[in-house]
C-alpha cells in the first residue's frame, strides 16, 4: 500500500500538493491507472486511482473510503519534555506515532535544558512515520507548554507522572485496560520532587517503567507501547 497524507482532500478528483506527486512519479514511479490510498489524518482512508501522472499535480479519483481506518480503542496523550539533543526526541515522535499516539504536548520543567523546538519540523517528521507505518489518524502536536500550567488539563482519563524516585508502582500494574491515558515524561534530569507533588495533587499518579533508568525519549517511547499492548 502506498499512502499519502492529505489533509485537505474534499472530493472526489483531488490533486495531490508538488512535493507528494514528485514522491508518488518520479520516486515511486506510479503512472496512470495504478491504485494508491490518501488519508486526511482524521480516520478516512480514500482508495484512488491515478488518473494523471503529472509529477508537479498528481491528478486521482477516489473509488472507495473506509471511515475510521484502524480507529484506536483508547486515547493516548502523550506530555513529554524535549531532549536537549533533538534528534532524540525525534526519535521519540516517530516511533510514537508508529506504535499508536493520539496528542503530543512538549512540556518545559524545572530541569529542562531544551526549551525552544521547531514545530514545523517536528510535524514533518510525525507525517512521515504516520506514512510509513499506514495509519489514518495523524497525532496532534500541541504548542509547548510550561509544566505548572500544562498540569491543570482538564482529562477524563487515568494520569500518570514517570518518576524515579521513591519506588514507584509499574505501569502495568496500574493502568485499567481500555481507559484514555495521559503520561507525563520528564526531562533528562527527571522532574522535581516539587514538579511531582503539585502531580500528585493534581490527581497525577506516580510511576515507574522498569528497574533500568531510561532516557527521557525511551521512557516515552516504552509507555505508549505499554498502554498499546495493554489494549491489543
Amino acid at each position: 500500500m502506498n499512502l499519502f497524507y492529505t489533509p485537505k482532500i474534499n472530493s472526489e478528483i483531488y490533486i495531490l500538493d508538488q512535493e507528494e506527486s514528485r514522491h508518488c512519479i518520479k520516486v515511486l514511479r506510479l503512472k496512470t491507472g495504478d491504485e494508491i490510498f490518501l488519508t486526511d489524518g482524521k480516520g478516512n482512508l480514500f482508495k484512488c486511482k491515478l488518473i494523471e501522472d503529472n509529477p508537479k499535480k498528481c491528478t486521482v479519483r477516489v473509488i472507495d473510503i473506509q471511515k475510521e481506518y484502524k480507529k484506536p480503542d483508547v486515547k493516548i496523550h502523550m506530555a513529554v519534555a524535549p531532549t536537549k539533543n533533538i534528534s532524540r526526541f525525534e526519535w521519540f515522535l516517530e516511533k510514537a506515532t508508529e506504535i499508536g499516539v493520539d496528542e503530543i504536548t512538549p512540556i518545559i520543567s524545572e530541569h529542562s535544558e531544551r526549551k525552544i523546538i521547531k514545530p514545523e519540523r517536528l510535524t514533518k517528521v510525525i507525517t512521515a512515520a504516520l506514512k510509513q507505518s499506514l495509519k489514518a489518524y495523524h497525532p496532534i502536536l500541541n504548542e509547548v507548554q510550561n509544566f505548572k500550567k500544562f498540569i491543570n488539563i482538564d482529562f477524563a482519563g487515568e494520569k500518570y507522572v514517570g518518576f524515579c524516585e521513591d519506588n514507584p508502582k509499574l505501569l502495568k500494574t496500574v493502568y485499567p485496560k481500555g481507559k484514555d491515558v495521559l503520561i507525563l515524561i520528564g526531562p533528562e534530569g527527571d522532574f522535581s520532587k516539587k514538579e511531582i507533588q503539585i502531580a500528585k495533587e493534581k490527581g497525577f499518579i506516580p510511576i515507574s517503567l522498569g528497574e533500568s533508568r531510561l532516557r527521557t525519549e525511551t521512557a516515552a517511547v516504552v509507555a505508549c507501547h505499554s498502554i498499546n499492548f495493554i489494549n491489543e
